[in-house]
């Protein structure tokens, strides 16, 4: 059976309050916000959702202790008060992690470490995660596989999200809420006619033109060339006056380094930290680096000075023996961050500014300038509000505390959800429930469907990655390639043979023909 046909038929008769440009985070959870308030949207994204930077982070929740060395308080307040609010939204995809902070090699004394972690637990009405606590390295089992040197450590909680999956499920809730989100599809241009924008859109079939009451320039690196996509002598208004530094962050995966399920923040002398985290059970990961990106917006990859950068992190806290021969993969991402002129990247600003262009009361068109995933949930909110006097009729703020699709576990209780599936589907093998249950929540009845055993699923492409996986990715989650689902929508590139990739192109290409 064919795939639906995913790509816009508008013409110049076709009105909608607002077209998004971007379908990283921001522009996902504006959508999201904005549908939800009973406005008409429309997305575009150029190429699939997540597929830049927010599929590119360090997969973290947190309120960002480091900010507070930069005086970044409402920053980090905001963000606190979001971790806990986006956990219990989407308990399959986010969940607590405990980080261990040694003292070994710290640039900052013991005493200021323990004020900020004491601000960090007060600052965001922390709840349900645990406080942080004192521990000593050579007794402690966190301690274990670390190299000798102090015994002094910190242990505090954040939150650990498969951010490009966040990022889909915010698309998902979107469109059943009513709006129309199309991949592969990219805004060309868009001129001011009064009280709604006329814009020209393209994808594969050709360009199209829409017209819009407001656009939302979410592109993420790439706001400042929709700035100039929309150009004209009635946009000259302050959106001209910010800014974007473009920072590159990479990360490596190597194999598991420690026991535990505990990460650690690692101080480094430059006094830049690292994170080492469990991931996919077999692995650690690790980053991130920060460097400038002087170069147009576009596809990043890891440096050999970032690569020793971080394996000497490795080496200087793990006793391991360790060499780029045993990195399992890399990706890097360009970050958006607003530029406030700081003296280095790792000072740069994680806050955002939302800068609304609309003289004399014509359409208003709002660029996002920085932000992090972590508080994409109150910069959509906030967007609302600056619009919101362009669109009278829209509801009121509605996202705090609604789950995202599959995120309305029982009690929220993850592992009873599991033993449930379990329970009812005993001839599925229970890592494959697991997993499916951590990147679908409860839809994943919708992935099985009727299924009882592996073999109802379907072809299996490796590791358990089924036909029946794939066929609801496409039909529900604009997968479209390989890519889409291997490095995006779950990390099975990691479990699977290389030959795989080409695999699971060809079953789409079929899937779409047929």
């Amino acid at each position: 059976m064919a795939l639906p046909d995913q790509a816009p038929d508008v013409t110049d008769d076709v009105i909608v309050d607002l077209l998004i440009a971007g379908g990283g985070i921001n522009g996902a959870g504006i959508a999201r916000d904005a549908a939800g308030r009973g406005l008409s949207v429309m997305l575009v994204e150029a190429e699939d959702l997540a597929q830049h930077t927010s599929s590119a982070s360090t997969k973290l929740i947190h309120g960002g202790l480091r900010y507070l060395e930069y005086g970044e308080f409402r920053l980090v307040r905001e963000a606190l008060i979001e971790r806990e609010r986006l956990w219990g939204m989407a308990p399959h995809i986010i969940w607590p992690l405990r980080f261990v902070l040694p003292q070994l090699h710290s640039p900052r004394p013991a005493w200021m470490v323990r004020l900020g972690l004491f601000l960090y637990d007060h600052l965001g009405g922390r709840k349900r995660l645990p406080a942080t606590e004192t521990i000593d390295l050579r007794t402690a089992p966190q301690g274990k596989g670390l190299n000798p040197g102090t015994s002094k450590a910190f242990i505090y909680s954040d939150c650990w999200v498969e951010d490009s999956r966040l990022v889909v499920l915010n698309a998902m809730d979107a469109q059943a809420r009513g709006a129309q989100i199309f991949t592969r599809t990219r805004l060309v241009s868009a001129r001011r006619g009064g009280k709604t924008w006329l814009a020209t859109i393209a994808d594969s079939r050709g360009q199209r033109t829409v017209r819009a009451r407001g656009i939302v320039n979410a592109a993420g690196p790439w706001v400042e060339d929709v700035i100039q996509r929309t150009a004209d002598p009635a946009t000259t208004g302050n959106a001209r006056t910010r800014g974007v530094r473009l920072i590159k962050g990479s990360h490596i995966v190597l194999p598991r380094l420690y026991e535990g399920d505990h990460a650690f923040m690692l101080q480094n002398p430059d006094r830049r930290i690292v994170f080492a985290i469990p991931y996919e059970g077999e692995f650690t990961l690790i980053g991130t680096t920060d460097e400038a990106w002087t170069a147009p917006p576009g596809p990043a990859t890891i440096s050999q000075g970032e690569i020793d950068y971080l394996l000497e992190t490795v080496q200087r806290y793990f006793a391991v023996n360790i060499g780029p021969e045993n990195i399992r993969w890399t990706y890097s991402g360009i970050r958006p961050l607003y530029d406030d002129h700081a003296a280095s990247a790792s000072a740069v600003t994680r806050d955002y500014v939302l800068d609304v262009d609309a003289q004399d009361g014509a359409a208003p068109l709002l660029s996002v300038f920085g932000g992090k995933i972590t508080t994409f949930r109150k910069l959509a909110e906030h967007a609302l509000e600056k619009l919101g006097p362009h669109f009278p009729m829209a509801g009121p703020a509605w996202t705090a505390g609604a789950v995202l699709p599959g995120g309305d576990l029982p009690g929220g209780d993850f592992d009873a959800y599991v033993a449930e599936l379990a329970n009812e589907r005993p001839g599925l093998p229970r890592p494959l429930l697991r997993r499916l249950a951590r990147a679908y929540g409860t839809r994943t009845e919708h992935v099985l469907a009727g299924a009882r055993t592996i073999e109802d699923l379907g072809r299996d492409f490796g590791a358990g990655l089924t036909e029946a996986e794939l066929t609801y990715l496409a039909r529900n989650e604009w997968a479209v390639t390989a890519q889409d689902v291997l490095w995006r929508r779950s990390k099975m590139g990691l479990h699977v043979l290389p030959q795989t990739e080409a695999q699971v192109d060809a079953f789409y290409a079929a899937l779409q023909d047929g």
